[in-house]
């Protein structure tokens, strides 16, 4: 018997968690040891997507789901295995390395698991479809070395990347880059205007998700992610992507920012990313990648938590960031094309 992805959604994402945002700023704050003098130096709790540990998956019912165009079907069990990274469309992309697909046990997860068998990723981790072998051995690297961190450390998805980067070997994660930098990034977010967005919780996979009363509230300054089609995201669908509510006249600021810095404040970034932001020389592409994600590695840089050989190009572009800012530019740089 076999379910598509609508029949699915409630007995998968069956339980709802709403943090009070002062709380979870204080955890956050905590999990990261900030002495918070301001709020303008709080991890944006919108940014850094925190399931409650009481939270836990359904039990598994042990029916096959499937997805429009595929021929596969899987479990839930057999979808949330971190060692099988379960593959809908394999005739989209090359034959995945073992690594890739499998990983090494115990501590090294399937990349695919999380970044997906086409390396599109989602906005709780790395889209890295495209990206050169050397970039993606350096930062896996650094990972690994704790100088790439994560400014909330109870963040799940940077948790698991750690424990797995400190323990691939060297010839593993050479293959996974080659693998991934074969691939191209494909365009994944929609990027819209708003003063308003949908009410959203944190659902089980870390991922923002919109609560099932259908309910909407203020935007104000902040970006909310979410995905496109939620019964698709949660059965881990490579071809639904995801839509970033932004504020209004974010994009015009952003674009402002990106091509001309302000006033010896901020560096432009075409400087150093290219004119369209799709990367240049070490400067890695960042046009069409997920807003929220964005905003996590600008604070990243800025809070000391990215610490590595490529922070230090950084760290005076950000050190004058406000979070205004990071919202902009991150909302003008997801909506262009990777």
């Amino acid at each position: 018997m076999q379910r598509n992805s609508d029949g699915t959604l409630a007995a998968i994402v069956g339980v709802r968690h709403r943090l009070c945002g002062a709380i979870a700023l204080s955890l956050a704050a905590a999990a990261f040891g900030l002495a918070l003098a301001r709020a303008e130096d709080a991890p944006p709790v919108w940014a850094f997507p925190v399931l409650d540990p009481g939270i836990k998956p359904p039990p598994d019912d042990g029916i096959k789901r499937s997805l429009p165009g595929s021929d596969a079907s899987f479990t839930f069990h057999e979808m949330t295995d971190l060692f099988n990274a379960r593959d809908w469309f394999p005739a989209d992309h090359p034959v995945m390395p073992d690594v890739v697909a499998h990983g090494r046990k115990p501590e090294v997860r399937a990349c695919a698991m999380c970044h997906l068998p086409n390396g599109q990723g989602r906005p709780e981790n790395a889209g890295v479809a495209g990206l050169s072998v050397d970039y993606i051995v350096r930062q896996v690297k650094e990972i690994g070395e704790a100088k790439r961190r994560s400014s909330v450390a109870s963040t799940r998805p940077p948790m698991l990347m750690s424990e797995s980067a400190a323990h691939i070997s060297d010839a593993d994660l050479t293959e996974a880059a080659k693998y991934f930098a074969s691939l191209s990034y494909r365009p994944w977010i929609r990027v819209v205007e708003s003063d308003t967005a949908p009410k959203a919780y944190v659902a089980i996979g870390t991922i923002w998700a919109p609560s099932p009363e259908g309910r909407t509230e203020p935007l104000g300054r902040r970006i909310v992610e979410l995905p496109e089609d939620m019964g698709r995201t949660v059965l881990r669908d490579p071809h639904s992507g995801f839509v970033a509510y932004v504020p209004v006249g974010s994009l015009a600021r952003g674009r402002k920012l990106a091509e001309e810095g302000a006033d010896g404040r901020i560096v432009a970034c075409v400087i150093c990313h290219g004119p369209d932001l799709r990367g240049q020389a070490d400067a890695p592409p960042v046009a069409g990648r997920p807003a929220t994600y964005l905003v996590r590695q600008l604070f990243d840089f800025r809070a000391g938590a990215r610490n590595g050989a490529g922070a230090q190009t950084m760290k005076p572009a950000v050190d004058n960031m406000s979070l205004d800012d990071m919202i902009d530019l991150a909302a003008y740089t997801a909506s262009l094309p990777p």
